[in-house]
């Protein structure tokens, strides 16, 4: 078997999902923009051939390594970055080389669209907030009129939560409209609820092999936009209607021979128009691996290695794993600009036993995601919430 896989090196730990197609005896062939040279010897080992490009954006250039490959290796069978960035990519460059494995451009939209992916969910028969794709600001004011303030804002192609806003009023309305958009934002009511992912990886035939779900402290917008504390932990026990929701979802997407991440909100209080407290709503979908520390806290919390599990899914289209979830696993990231209670060290005293990892980010991670992040497993959830109230106090 031949792969692609693009942009292996980052996140750094991608280099995992690689290793663990070599572990499986496949031809693992590698494009990115970085010198070999500079590549990590973890991922040199992990890969059987590279091709730099000069920019992942030159598609020409991108296609000419394809094309390299297949004059060298034969056939391929797989492209895959498993990275929301490069999903376009890879969908275009599988349509264009007849790649059979994986979702192509005719339909990428359906995954990246976030206007799209209510469609979807709808079509599983989950409640969304409500929303308009919107242009301009009488578009807006008169969807605002129906749902009231406040109301989100976000671009409808995006990564993560960036230029996602929350608009308390007409003032910051028109204030948002007052340069032109350069790209349609999708406008949605205001949730009062918590969220939650459900995540795992899927066979060709849409058959979960391996499910997890977290859930985040805090509104991943506010804790971007507002720097706050962010922070989410691991479900010991998957609550029976997180499971129905998510199975749902993943029936009513082409989730075949994929990780998947799912996220939704549960009302945290009765919300006419929309549900009752206790409610799910579907929020968004990725394609790919959950991003940040998530895959490690997966890893820990199940005594696995997603990587090859994934690798494992690719090869032999099934895992041999008895999946037990021992731990409840968490992250906090915490912010300079905040002062806390407890320092670092105070945590590790108390949590020394329980602490696996503490790691400054670079700026570039930080704004998402805090400056310096703690990741930790507990026996109970009960612990993880003391552990987690402890450390963004």
């Amino acid at each position: 078997m031949n792969f692609i896989f693009i942009s292996p090196n980052f996140p750094e730990s991608y280099w995992l999902f690689c290793q663990g197609l070599k572990n499986n005896g496949v031809n693992v062939l590698a494009i990115a923009d970085t010198p070999y040279s500079n590549l990590t010897s973890n991922l040199k080992n992990s890969i059987n051939d590279y091709y730099q490009v000069t920019s992942l954006e030159n598609y020409d250039e991108v296609m000419r390594a394809v094309a390299f490959f297949i004059h060298k290796h034969g056939r391929i069978d797989w492209i895959e970055s498993n990275n929301e960035y490069w999903l376009s990519l890879d969908a275009k460059l599988r349509k264009d080389f007849n790649i059979k494995h994986g979702i192509t451009i005719d339909h990428i939209d359906e995954y990246q669209s976030k206007y799209k992916m209510k469609e979807f969910y709808q079509k599983a028969g989950i409640q969304t907030a409500r929303y308009e794709l919107v242009t301009d600001l009488e578009h807006a004011l008169c969807f605002i009129e129906t749902v009231g303030y406040p109301i989100i804002v976000k671009p409808n192609v995006g990564v993560g939560a960036n230029h996602t806003y929350k608009l308390k009023n007409e003032e910051e309305v028109r204030s948002f409209f007052s340069q032109p958009l350069s790209e349609p934002y999708l406008m949605e009511e205001f949730i009062q609820g918590s969220c939650f992912s459900f995540d795992g990886i899927t066979n060709s035939k849409k058959e979960i092999l391996f499910v997890t779900s977290h859930q985040y402290t805090d509104s991943i917008m506010d804790a971007v936009n507002e720097q706050k504390s962010i922070g989410c932990y691991s479900y010991k026990d998957i609550p029976q209607d997180v499971m129905d929701v998510g199975q749902r979802a993943v029936n009513a997407f082409d989730t075949r021979n994929r990780f998947f991440h799912f996220e939704f909100f549960r009302l945290i209080q009765d919300q006419p128009g929309v549900g009752l407290k206790g409610d799910i709503l579907g929020l968004e979908v990725n394609m790919r691996p959950p991003g940040g520390f998530l895959p490690d806290m997966i890893n820990y919390a199940n005594d696995s290695n997603v990587y090859q599990l994934w690798a494992d899914m690719i090869v032999h289209d099934t895992i041999h794993y008895q999946q037990a979830r021992t731990y409840s696993s968490c992250f906090i990231g915490r912010r300079d600009a905040i002062t806390y209670q407890h320092s670092i060290d105070d945590i590790k005293t108390k949590y020394n036993a329980s602490i696996l990892m503490i790691r400054r980010l670079p700026k570039a991670l930080a704004t998402a995601m805090g400056d310096e992040v703690i990741v930790a497993r507990f026996p109970s959830e009960k612990e993880v919430l003391q552990f987690l109230a402890y450390s963004q106090e």
